[in-house]
């Protein structure tokens, strides 16, 4: 496994393992198969591991705490605080009080079972509280020595760069995709202007440029994609005919169409990072094997045609109203 350098200084896989599916959000899991993945991922060169306090919510934490007890010196661990849960789900809402920020980094801490986060980010942005007053509350993370870096998810260009005046930024998250191009348009030359990485979640479009549904009925009832704008009705056979096109140049280069998209987000920049995410190992070796696809400009061209920029039908939430803040 190749590494990246996010920021400048934080060295991490050029792939790295989101863990949000192995507690919630994608349908029924099981806990010694997640702990297995995560093994699995380490003991092949992915360091880079993905979770929040909301996951579970509170649970995904406790379950990667698990899995890297005996291993971590060899994970780069982030996590993430900002959207703010019960213990029963319910949402509360998004907070980045400077109060809170403390709070939720002890409580990671302790579910995790480590002593300190290697990049802390705020999930989403708080419009009701300065961005400087919540990257405040975390740079004295750092300074007490609990949290090592910075990021933000999600995160509107001008937020960014107030951000950035009061502490270093070392990673922005925010989801790209094939089908998720909306950085382009601002974001990514805000980071790199910057000197900021960019961390890209969700990079295989939440598993529809896998290719693996051929109708919305076929999502179970538990997994939270069936309530998703672009795998809805007649967006899901638009967005069909765009996986279709994906396949068809995956097939000619005898890959799968999870790993070209994958492959595809990769070949964005040396400054970009895919966090795919998976419960399921068959599927993890699937997302290493991608690391080592190369595209030649002519796939990338193809590629960029095929699903150019905003050809998505849907949102990509039910609720944008937390991003891009």
């Amino acid at each position: 496994m190749q590494t990246r350098i996010l920021g400048g200084d934080l060295t991490v896989s050029a792939i790295g393992l989101g863990c949000m599916g192995m507690s919630e959000f994608y349908g029924a899991s099981n806990e010694q198969e997640a702990i297995g993945v995560i093994n699995y991922a380490l003991d092949n060169g992915v360091n880079f591991l993905d979770t929040a306090d909301m996951y579970g919510p509170f649970t995904n934490e406790k379950l990667v705490g698990k899995a890297i007890k005996e291993r971590r010196s060899d994970v780069v661990l982030a996590t993430k605080f900002g959207n703010e849960r019960n213990p029963d789900g319910s949402w509360v809402g998004v907070n980045g009080k400077p109060e809170y920020v403390k709070k939720a980094c002890e409580e990671s801490l302790l579910r995790l079972g480590v002593d300190h986060i290697d990049l802390y980010y705020q999930h989403r942005v708080d419009p009701d509280v300065p961005i400087e007053d919540t990257i405040g509350a975390m740079s004295r993370l750092v300074e007490e020595g609990k949290v090592r870096y910075l990021g933000m998810s999600e995160a509107a260009a001008a937020t960014i760069r107030k951000a950035s005046k009061v502490h270093k930024i070392t990673a922005l998250q925010t989801e790209y995709s094939l089908w998720t191009r909306d950085p382009e348009t601002e974001i990514l030359d805000t980071v790199r202007e910057l000197g900021i990485g960019f961390v890209a979640y969700s990079p295989l479009g939440r598993g529809f440029l896998t290719a693996s549904f051929n109708s919305p009925e076929e999502i179970p009832e538990d997994d939270f994609r069936r309530r998703n704008p672009r795998f809805q009705g007649d967006n899901f056979y638009k967005n069909m005919e765009l996986v279709e096109k994906v396949k068809e140049i995956a097939e000619e280069k005898s890959v799968k169409p999870g790993q070209l998209a994958l492959a595809w987000v990769l070949a964005q920049g040396q400054d970009i990072v895919p966090i795919p995410g998976t419960k399921h190992l068959e599927y993890l070796k699937e997302n290493i094997a991608a690391a080592s696809i190369e595209l030649t400009e002519d796939d990338l061209k193809r590629l960029d045609e095929a699903v150019p920029h905003g050809a998505a039908a849907g949102d990509r939430y039910e609720n944008m109203s937390t991003v891009n803040k």
